[in-house]
């Protein structure tokens, strides 16, 4: 082994000890636990003032308001009551597109696993390759992302979303969904310059090269003899599954989101456009078609240069008030899923009701992953994955303060409140602080 050899190995296998989050998973629930005084933000029905909200083996049972429910009823002597007046109560945030436990280190190539060789991957499924030791999970945790989507990125079809909790020992501990529907990059339409016939050409060819995989897909669920995984994986998408997925379509121009709604509707899919730049353009489309847009982010600049400064934050009040369902998400920015609420606030500030953007990381978000019937909204029966902050969860200064994944109780440290401990006591011992 050369010098050079020795050194990048070293580099590489330095890189993956410190990628390596030490907290041990949280223990299931074990006893009956009642919250008790908080505001509860249920985001599917009222915000409930001086609330109560209880739950065993992981699952919600009663939510209104303690003054009419705690009178009447007799704890267990192993129930847990947890004062939290004064306190604010919210479902888990959800990210709904992230490459979160696929990349660890943007500079080093062997702590990146987002994109599978070959141009149509669909039998790629994004739980498998996640790092379930990212130090990059806890981080988002630790600011009440408590559920996020996987996209697998390259490629045409690059493969199959998951969705994953932020708290589990191995890949199967994180999954909710292993097989959450096909991810499509749809290509440019409109090119300009030398090289604009060629590319054209490249778009025609990769658009007939989808209709051609879905016609064997159809032809390959009605009858086959021999087992092709990569048209099984699509089988899931087409209207004839039993209990169809849909297909996330990576598109931001005007023209990309309508020629890929069109093309999936008269395909028989059922269309989520990721990203959606121009969605606002194209409103009474993704409204008459029910497609919902997860939107990637608020932290950008105008399409135009002489496009208005919001345009960014205002783009969910624009969708909300044309009737569409949508969703944000930090998916251009690795890393950075922790600050998916302040993104969100930011749109709050350009004149989005408080209300639809707290459902747009929520609720909305786990309806558009598909997942709406276990979380996403506190209410009877889903599962006890939950908030607590000291205030507003959209303010930047809101601080989370507990947090529950299925009713298991969740340790919300991570490298950076660490690294900030460690120096908080350095300035201490220096006498700089007093705290």
């Amino acid at each position: 082994m050369n010098t050079t050899t020795l050194i990048t190995t070293l580099a590489i296998a330095a890189c993956g000890a410190l990628a390596q989050d030490l907290e041990h998973t949280a223990p299931a629930q074990s006893s009956p636990v009642f919250l008790v005084g908080a505001t509860v933000h249920t985001v599917s029905g009222d915000t409930i003032e001086n609330g109560v909200v209880s739950f065993s083996d992981g699952i919600i049972g009663i939510v209104g308001k303690a003054d009419d429910i705690m009178p009447r009823i007799s704890l267990g002597p192993d129930t847990q009551l947890i004062d939290l007046s004064g306190k604010h109560l919210y479902p888990g945030l959800i990210d709904s597109v992230t490459i979160l436990g696929l990349e660890e280190v943007s500079a080093v190539r062997a702590t990146r696993d987002t994109n599978e060789v070959g141009d149509m991957t669909p039998e790629v499924r994004a739980y498998v390759a996640v790092n379930p030791d990212s130090t990059v999970i806890p981080t988002a945790r630790t600011n009440g992302i408590l559920t996020f989507g996987v996209f697998p990125t390259g490629g045409t079809i690059p493969g199959r979303a998951s969705i994953l909790k932020a708290d589990g020992w191995t890949t199967e501990d994180l999954a909710i969904e292993r097989d959450a529907g096909v991810i499509i990059s749809w290509p440019r339409m409109r090119y300009t310059g030398d090289n604009a016939k060629r590319q054209r050409e490249r778009r025609d060819e990769r658009i007939a090269n989808l209709d051609t995989v879905f016609a064997n897909a159809a032809a390959y669920a009605a009858e086959h003899d021999l087992r092709d995984l990569k048209l099984e994986a699509l089988g899931t998408v087409l209207d004839s599954a039993e209990d169809q997925n849909p297909v996330f379509i990576n598109a931001n121009d005007y023209d990309q989101i309508t020629a890929a709604v069109n093309w999936a509707i008269d395909t028989g899919l059922k269309p989520v456009i990721v990203g959606g730049r121009d969605a606002h353009l194209c409103t009474d489309l993704l409204a008459s078609t029910d497609t919902p847009v997860i939107i990637g982010g608020t932290y950008g600049f105008p399409k135009r240069n002489d496009g208005a400064y919001d345009e960014p934050y205002t783009l969910p009040a624009k969708l909300e008030a044309a009737g569409v369902k949508w969703s944000l998400t930090m998916s251009g920015r690795f890393a950075h899923e922790r600050n998916l609420p302040e993104a969100m606030g930011i749109s709050v500030a350009h004149g989005l009701d408080h209300d639809a953007a707290l459902r747009g990381i929520t609720l909305s978000a786990a309806e558009i992953l598909g997942v709406g019937n276990e979380l996403g909204s506190i209410e009877p029966g889903k599962h006890a994955t939950l908030v607590v902050t000291d205030g507003d969860i959209l303010d930047v200064t809101s601080i989370v303060e507990h947090a529950w994944i299925s009713g298991s109780k969740i340790d919300l440290t991570n490298k950076q409140t660490e690294l900030r401990d460690k120096y908080r006591e350095k300035y201490r011992q220096l006498e700089l602080i007093e705290e």
